[in-house]
């Protein structure tokens, strides 16, 4: 191919595709449809002249011979025309790949699982239909242009703020001493709530634009998805006939568009599933005879867009699968104990196909079901923030139904909190929460149940996933994720927050119920519950794992008579990870030394009958005290009064005009053992 027709091969490709999609759609019907023939003509004429101009004869002699096949009178020609232009789907990808380098995900995709090796085509695997480039309008980046520079703009209007911030910070310092503060505060105080009314105005119209922004952009992600769809079909009838079975795919997704991303991401767990239909669920020509049913089986690939979600539904009409096989199964690997057999329903049992680790390749040709790499495809679509069920009905075949956001942007999370720890949880699986009364907690044999819409479900307590003491108060979360239904039991919500949701790295070990992480808007790392691990996890399973220690948490005493001041160091420290006790007097402070253990004191010097300088050498005199870390933070700065704190041991001195919040978290840390 000459160098002029290199720069043109990809404007060929990319009409090539489209022309095969078209003819892929058309050629099931050609044998009852005279139109869809006169059709197929047409689009094979026209490929034929573009692939001589290209010289590529292998194309164009393809296309000669979809016309040889249409020429009258012909019949019973779809299977033939079907299978050529597989062939030359074929032909198009490899020249696609020899042209460019496939697209890299943004992660690496999930480990493909282990299963018996199955015969299939040569040719690769679906994927031609993702496209590595994607062509944006020039009014769309203007568009793009305009809405970064808006967003920009009122970022640096927060320049402005600060600054003002700041100016308020340095007066209130100066202030500290004034005869007559009063008037003083007075006026900071008018000032910061006008800072804080220009501050919200700004955030909420900042928010406005990045969202119209994000949108915009992810719009550009969106691509059709029946292309995709049409490369696993054209996989399925070829391993089909690899396999000696007679396969007819049907395609339907007119109009339906997916965040390429996400596509990225479900290939392999689209891909699986239909080599599971066709090699698993399908029967082979005979078997199907006998069952009375035609030798030709049918593979549907539907999807369906639903506002932000898409649908996507894989069904055959094979041997179905037996529930009471995967029970029996389940219970022989202890997935399932026999009192938790007995309260399964029938869907509940199907569901278990997707539970981690839970095989049944010993039987899978007994029962015709699909026990292997299940759990492998509920991962790869839950880690999207999707879910999948399955339905089965022996006999008559099975579908499997997945169900995922329209587009990639933030995961919604609740955040929860028990003891002095919090977790998050994806919003999607929350079905509902309630606040915990004795009457919805029972008993069953060994396992712990709650009583939810009338049902019994088990019960997780996240105190013992994070190894935190056990309490009885707290809010009951009804979490579905697969067809299956748990609680989880939580002290209190902390909130809802949109995050990333990122994996746990590979060298950070697999946790039974943790399988990534995010920051919260106050930067705060937290791990991320899995549904689908939690809805595995035996409740007599000890957590946390063995040689995985919860992180200690240091106990931190504040002694300071002002309000604003304690809540404000407390919330700095409890982001830092610490627990933080607050009294307002050097009294109330030695009352709770006498009743409880801290790893650190923190004082202010200046308060009504006994300061800090005097508390800290009481603690200094008393031998059962005489260890305890104590940090002086005060307004004073001058060497004098540092010397002076230091005199009376203390061991560190931080003045509040120039805190600096990780200098105090690290100061504690370091004092506390908890570095």
């Amino acid at each position: 191919m000459s160098p002029d027709l290199n720069d043109l091969l990809p404007l060929f490709l990319s009409e090539a595709r489209e022309r095969l999609e078209h003819l892929a759609d058309l050629s099931p019907s050609v044998d009852r449809d005279e139109v869809a023939g006169q059709e197929i003509r047409r689009e094979l004429h026209a490929l034929k002249g573009a692939s001589r101009m290209m010289r590529l004869e292998e194309i164009s002699d393809a296309c000669h011979e979809g016309e040889t096949l249409l020429t009258p009178p012909f019949e019973e020609v779809a299977d033939r025309l079907v299978e050529l232009v597989d062939r030359m789907f074929g032909m198009v990808g490899e020249l696609e790949g020899a042209s460019k380098p496939r697209p890299v995900p943004d992660r690496p995709p999930p480990a493909r699982t282990k299963t018996a090796p199955v015969p299939g085509p040569a040719s690769p695997p679906p994927g031609g239909g993702l496209q590595s480039d994607v062509r944006v309008p020039a009014s769309s980046l203007a568009e793009l242009a305009d809405r970064a520079t808006r967003l920009r703009i009122l970022a640096l209007g927060g320049i402005g703020l600060g600054e003002q911030l700041a100016e308020l910070s340095r007066a209130a310092e100066r202030s500290v001493n004034d005869d007559e503060p009063r008037q003083v505060i007075a006026t900071l105080a008018a000032s910061l709530r006008h800072l804080v009314l220009q501050l919200e105005a700004g955030q909420d119209r900042m928010l406005r634009q990045a969202d119209r922004l994000l949108d915009r952009l992810l719009g550009l992600q969106l691509q059709p998805l029946r292309p995709f769809l049409q490369d696993l079909a054209r996989h399925a009838r070829e391993l089909g006939r690899a396999l000696g079975k007679q396969v007819r795919v049907e395609v339907d997704a007119e109009g339906v568009e997916l965040d390429r991303r996400l596509l990225i991401a479900l290939e392999e767990a689209l891909l699986h599933l239909v080599r599971n239909a066709v090699d698993h669920g399908i029967e082979a020509p005979e078997a199907r005879e006998l069952a009375g049913k035609p030798a030709e089986s049918v593979l549907r690939l539907d999807a369906t867009g639903r506002g932000r979600e898409v649908r996507i539904v894989v069904t055959d009409d094979g041997a179905g699968i037996l529930p009471e096989r995967i029970l029996e199964a389940a219970q022989a690997g202890g997935v399932v104990s026999a009192s938790e057999a007995e309260q399964l329903g029938r869907e509940d049992v199907l569901q278990l196909l997707f539970r981690p680790g839970f095989s049944m390749a010993d039987r899978i040709t007994k029962i015709s079901g699909r026990g292997v790499g299940l759990d492998a495809v509920a991962t790869g679509v839950r880690r999207v923030g999707g879910d999948v069920t399955l339905q089965s009905t022996p006999g008559q075949g099975t579908s499997v139904h997945l169900r995922v956001p329209l587009m990639r942007r933030g995961d919604q999370v609740l955040v929860l909190r028990t003891g002095d720890q919090v977790a998050a949880v994806p919003s999607a699986a929350v079905a509902s929460f309630v606040r915990l009364t004795p009457d919805l907690l029972k008993r069953s044999g060994d396992h712990e149940m709650a009583v939810l819409r009338e049902r019994l479900v088990p019960v997780h307590r996240l105190s013992r996933l994070l190894g935190e003491p056990k309490t009885d108060e707290g809010v009951l979360l009804e979490l579905s994720t697969g067809g299956s239904t748990m609680a989880l039991l939580a002290d209190a919500i902390a909130g809802e927050e949109e995050v990333l949701i990122r994996p746990f790295p590979a060298a950070a070990g697999r946790h039974r119920v943790f399988d990534s992480m995010t920051l919260l808007s106050n930067a705060r790392p937290v791990p991320v519950i899995s549904p689908s691990l939690l809805s595995s996890l035996s409740d007599r399973e000890a957590l946390p794992q063995a040689g995985r220690k919860t992180a200690a948490r240091l106990h931190v005493l504040l002694v300071d008579d002002s309000t604003v001041t304690r809540e404000m160091l407390r919330r700095l420290l409890e982001d830092g990870g610490c627990t933080v006790r607050g009294v307002s007097s050097a009294a109330q402070a030695l009352q709770q030394l006498a009743e409880a253990r801290f790893d650190c004191l923190i004082t202010d010097i200046e308060m009504p009958r006994m300061d800090g300088l005097e508390l800290t050498r009481q603690l200094r005199a008393t031998p059962a005290l005489a260890q305890l870390p104590v940090v002086v933070v005060s307004t004073r700065d001058s060497a004098e009064d540092r010397l002076a704190g230091l005199h009376a041991g203390a061991d560190a001195y931080i003045t509040k005009q120039g805190m600096d919040s990780r200098e105090l978290l690290q100061i504690v840390r370091r004092l506390g053992g908890g570095a």
